[in-house]
């Protein structure tokens, strides 16, 4: 007798656009879902570095669309997205992972600097979201990630441009979800990972004359992806990543001037004992040619004295903030009495 079970179909691929494609992060979230057989249209500035990492997807079995793409040029991300659409006939979740940094002191880094870190970071994810949210509203469904980094929350001397970005960010992802509020199948993702081992650091716009390097604990990039990929399964609003992440957060809350304080003084020291370095603008105007995932600091650099005693400094703020939190008056008599204590 003939079956009377047939097979359902299995529904298809998502659709994932992703930029800032061809290195670090971006090269291993692109790795990591073409392991999971997405349909994925990749961006990047580099023709080159974009279409190596395609054909890296392409061998592991993706179907992939590389479209050269400056996030800073608002009707070039409007034709990727056209693109994406064309190809695939629909998008199920971008990611906007461009990310550039200029570190300096304030004043003396150029101005054009400052203002295409705010271009790339900033206007980049907000050019994405603008490219993408009407098809999200058209369908009912859709996933925007936007990638900060704990730099969202903890400010960063030596890099006020990328602050005022990674704070933008944030903004924006919370602005956008409030207001699609009104469409539970569209879901804006924020990610805060603390300093990745990538290239970033080591291609980045540096006006300070010291070979700089990144801050230990680092995290593995591919971690990182994994997180991506498991946002575009099952959206949620904030990931962070890194041990010193909510320590981060905590100390920022708690003493805001006194975890400036000590960063700056940090960032002082280390620049201090760097070698010399001369000024470079980095990837900020032409790409980078360096494609790497990894940037090599693990393996190269062991935690470090500054390291720990600025990460034990962080805990101890975060620990110093929740006994506050938790020794706070709780009540209008109880504000009274301490008040009253105060004056005796």
């Amino acid at each position: 007798m003939p079956s009377s079970t047939s097979s359902t179909p299995s529904a298809p691929a998502q659709v994932v656009v992703l930029t800032g494609a061809s290195s670090g992060i971006g090269r291993a979230t692109a790795l990591a879902f073409a392991g999971t057989g997405a349909r994925l249209v990749l961006a990047a500035r580099g023709r080159d570095a974009l279409g190596a990492v395609a054909a890296e997807c392409r061998a592991a079995g993706a179907t992939v669309l590389a479209v050269p793409t400056d996030v800073t040029d608002a009707a070039a991300v409007q034709q990727l997205a056209d693109n994406a659409l064309q190809h695939f006939g629909q998008v199920d979740v971008w990611i906007n992972n461009v990310g550039v940094g200029a570190i300096g002191k304030f004043e003396l880094t150029p101005l054009e600097s400052h203002r295409r870190v705010i271009e790339a970071n900033l206007l980049g994810h907000l050019h994405g979201a603008y490219a993408v949210v009407p098809h999200f509203r058209e369908r009912g469904r859709g996933t925007l990630i936007n990638m900060i980094s704990i730099g969202g929350f903890v400010p960063a001397p030596y890099a006020a441009a990328y602050t005022a970005s990674k704070f933008g960010l944030r903004g924006l992802s919370e602005s956008l979800r409030a207001e699609l509020s009104d469409a539970p199948g569209i879901h804006v993702c924020e990610v805060y990972p603390t300093f990745v081992d990538t290239p970033g650091v080591s291609h980045g716009a540096n006006y300070t004359g010291r070979r700089v390097r990144p801050t230990p604990p680092l995290v593995d990039p591919r971690r990182v992806a994994a997180v991506l990929v498991s946002l575009a399964r099952s959206p949620r609003p904030s990931v962070q990543i890194g041990s010193v992440a909510v320590p981060g957060r905590m100390a920022h809350a708690l003493a805001p001037g006194l975890l400036g304080r000590f960063m700056n003084w940090a960032a002082s020291f280390a620049l201090a004992r760097a070698d010399r370095a001369g000024a470079s603008d980095g990837n900020l105007f032409t790409p980078s040619q360096n494609t790497a995932i990894d940037g090599g600091y693990r393996k190269s650099r062991p935690l470090t004295t500054t390291a720990i005693a600025g990460g034990a400094a962080l805990i101890g703020l975060g620990v110093a903030w929740w006994w506050h939190a938790q020794h706070q008056p709780r009540t209008p008599l109880e504000k009274l009495q301490r008040q009253w204590q105060r004056l005796r």
